[in-house]
């Protein structure tokens, strides 16, 4: 009797020795952004959705949603090219306007973006479409807007157990 167990006991570690190098678990770690870093993410998504009358990317607390979206679903090539692209936005704005991203304006910043957007460089162009993207997937599925902005029900119908049945009714 004491066999069969210590059998299988050896037979789910080993399985579980070998499902485990699938499990990358080592690549699930935070997004190491700088102070500076964050701030840039920040005005990046409050240029992409600005607040009007109505909350914007940086009131809906979006940078954070899409530094963990970041670091805990894309693999650790987009995570360097997403770190990559932070800092290369900020050297353009030092190049062209002699201020860093966040001392610009709006219209500069939205000059900067639209450079990104229509440059022929790759990364760039995969770095403002992966930020962009994940902005517009944040501000369009947070309570804000499908509460006030869409016809939203959390649990949509209602159930009326007390209403005899119309089936038995046509008789």
């Amino acid at each position: 009797m004491e066999r069969r167990i210590a059998l299988k006991s050896l037979v789910t570690v080993a399985g579980s020795l070998m499902v485990l190098p699938a499990c990358d678990l080592i690549h699930r770690g935070p997004l190491d952004l700088s102070g500076k870093q964050e701030k840039l993410l920040a005005e990046l998504v409050e240029t992409i959705i600005p607040a009007t009358d109505t909350l914007g990317g940086k009131d809906l607390q979006l940078p954070m949603l899409i530094q963990k979206i970041v670091a805990d679903c894309y693999e650790p090539a987009v995570k360097e090219s997403f770190v990559a692209g932070l800092d290369h936005l900020q050297q353009m704005a030092k190049e062209i306007y002699g201020k860093s991203f966040v001392a610009c304006g709006a219209t500069h910043r939205t000059q900067l973006l639209l450079q990104m957007e229509q440059s022929e460089e790759a990364s760039q162009k995969d770095f403002y479409e992966l930020v962009k993207e994940l902005t517009i997937l944040g501000y369009t599925t947070s309570e804000y807007v499908l509460t006030n902005f869409t016809d939203f029900s959390m649990a949509p119908g209602h159930f009326y157990g007390c209403v005899p049945n119309i089936a038995q009714n046509t008789r």
